[in-house]
């Protein structure tokens, strides 16, 4: 499953036991990537995660791009969407939208 291996590359490095991988903070996942067995291809999904501020939004877009996601929007603001959306999208190796975003604005400086 490339979407777990890209997103957990800090896993164990033996990814062929992995059932199912869950992401949160102080050891509660709310938030899980695993695969159905003998299930074919999803469709694309769009995931938003919601970061703390615009510094987290570029390192997110930063990082996934160095681990070979595809830029879909470089971190800007969104303002369409409103005045203080920064946010940036990437699609990860199954193609999926993958999207940071603070509703915080950009940090100045």
């Amino acid at each position: 499953m490339s979407t777990t291996r890209f997103w957990a590359c800090s896993a164990s490095p033996d990814s062929s036991t992995t059932v199912a991988i869950g992401y949160g903070a102080e050891g509660h996942p709310v938030f899980w990537i695993s695969q159905a067995p003998d299930e074919g291809p999803n469709r694309e999904v769009h995931v938003a995660f919601t970061a703390a501020d615009s510094g987290v939004v570029t390192a997110f877009h930063d990082r996934a791009v160095e681990l070979g996601a595809e830029s879909l929007h470089e971190p800007r603001l969104w303002p369409e969407y409103h005045e203080r959306y920064f946010g940036a999208f990437v699609r990860d190796p199954d193609g999926n939208n993958v999207e940071a975003v603070t509703h915080g604005g950009r940090l100045s400086g």
